[in-house]
């Protein structure tokens, strides 16, 4: 028998694989110890797993999914074989550098024996996942380049199907197929699941199989007469850490309400144009833009100030956040670079940061780095907030609802308008009222009049 250790360490995507040698056989037996993807987080929490003990699974088939309080991570298998033990059960705590499952692989099948010690060098996700081919950048993660590897294909000859081109496991099996002439399998299942309308009724599952349904809100409560206590963790406990340490910065708010019956009747007639492109088109999109147009005049809002409260850093990139509500809890998602995106674009990257979200799939590139954020309370049904800052960013506004209400024209006379109200908030350290009050003020011309965008858009 063969032992197989996958040891994790603590730091980054660095890993090693170690084979020791015990006596001769056929078969290895496969620990796979759960590693660390962010520094300074020692456990994270089993929530769903894809396999049961018994079953057969091969390479990058998905295992499980764990979460961490800053993301979930979808763990694959490295080897074909069988399940022969899962170390967690569902909801359980698994610490970092434990055993997460065991796999019994048949050394006859592409795995050698000789080799006793194999290093992997240690390397960054950008690394993984971005690599320059003439001239231009390939994306495919780890997986797909290993799997491209071990046929002897170059990525630069196989066309992505994925966002942005990136390379799909599917893309090299179709390319493979194409060079031998092979039949493919069915396709693996998809990596975005999206969730079932709560309205829906979920077909019975088997227990081991079944993810958790949220339970609907007409569903009769039970009352136990007992106490229940439940540690924090996941997405929770991150906004446990993030809200304390938000509540340590001097806010003050301003408060506005812009017209957006301009905007309204814009958004009616680009309705079909996105439904086209097979993007579906809200409001944020226009926000979020006349945001960033209102950042590059007002740049301070897009900063962050150090600890010692020194050293102002005024940030190039305008990452704006947009506040998910989901059933992990207050999830912050930012669009990369809004100040080179279009407003399609911007809609095309909240559909994919909305649907990765209510799958619970949201990645930490998707979650780190964000400057600015936009809270849109109004799909809840609020008018007025008093959002909270999300260090290290300094400003963050709070959108309310759409509603129809009378007004006055330049005439005097009542007309119907689209009127809806924002709540800014702003660290008082650095930024004063005056300059809050000036930006809200150029972000409502933009809104109010959509085609006066036009003029400042690069």
């Amino acid at each position: 028998k063969y032992v197989c250790v996958f040891d994790k360490s603590a730091f980054k995507f660095s890993h090693q694989q170690r084979l020791f040698r015990t006596s001769a056989g056929n078969l290895f037996h496969n620990k796979i110890i759960l590693f660390c993807y962010f520094m300074n987080v020692m456990l994270e929490t089993c929530v769903y797993w894809y396999i049961k003990e018994g079953d057969s699974v091969s390479q990058f088939d998905s295992i499980c999914e764990v979460q961490s309080d800053k993301a979930s991570v979808t763990i694959t298998s490295r080897y074909d074989g069988i399940i022969r033990k899962l170390h967690y059960n569902l909801d359980e705590i698994a610490y970092v550098g434990k055993p997460l499952v065991d796999i019994e692989i048949d050394a006859s099948k592409g795995v050698a024996p000789e080799e006793d010690v194999v290093e992997t060098p240690a390397m960054s996700h950008e690394e993984h996942t971005h690599q320059e081919i003439k001239g231009h950048k390939t994306l495919a993660t780890p997986a797909v380049r290993r799997l491209a590897m071990e046929n002897n294909i170059k990525l630069s000859e196989v066309v992505g199907t994925g966002k942005d081109n990136r390379i799909l496991k599917e893309d090299i099996l179709n390319y493979l197929a194409k060079q031998t002439g092979a039949i493919l399998p069915p396709s693996p299942k998809a990596e975005i699941i999206p969730p079932l309308p709560k309205s829906e009724t979920v077909p019975a599952a088997p227990k081991d199989k079944a993810r958790k349904i949220p339970v609907p809100v007409s569903r009769p409560i039970v009352f136990s007469g007992k106490d229940k206590t439940e540690p924090i963790t996941g997405f929770h406990k991150a906004m446990v850490k993030t809200m304390s340490a938000a509540l340590k910065i001097p806010h003050f708010g301003y408060c506005d309400e812009i017209d957006l019956t301009q905007l309204v009747q814009l958004r009616e007639e680009m309705k079909p144009l996105a439904q086209i492109r097979g993007i579906k088109l809200s409001f944020m999109p226009f926000f979020i833009k006349a945001a960033s147009l209102g950042l590059l005049q007002y740049p301070i809002l897009n900063a962050s100030l150090d600890e010692s409260c020194q050293n102002v850093t005024y940030k190039a990139s305008h990452n704006i956040g947009v506040a998910m509500d989901t059933e992990q809890g207050l999830i912050v998602p930012n669009v990369k670079n809004v100040q080179v995106c279009s407003v399609f674009e911007i809609a095309s990257e909240l559909n994919r940061l909305q649907a990765l979200g209510s799958a619970g799939q949201l990645g930490t590139s998707d979650l780190t780095g964000g400057t600015f954020t936009l809270s849109n309370i109004g799909t809840i049904g609020g008018t007025y907030a008093k959002p909270v800052i999300l260090p290290p960013e300094v400003a963050i506004g709070a959108l309310g609802k759409i509603q129809i209400l009378p007004r006055f024209n330049g005439k005097g006379e009542v007309f119907k308008a689209q009127i809806m109200n924002v709540s800014w908030s702003a660290d008082h350290r650095i930024i004063d009222g005056a300059t809050m009050a000036r930006f809200s003020n150029l972000w409502k011309s933009y809104l109010e009049n959509p085609a006066s965008m036009l003029l400042d858009l690069k």
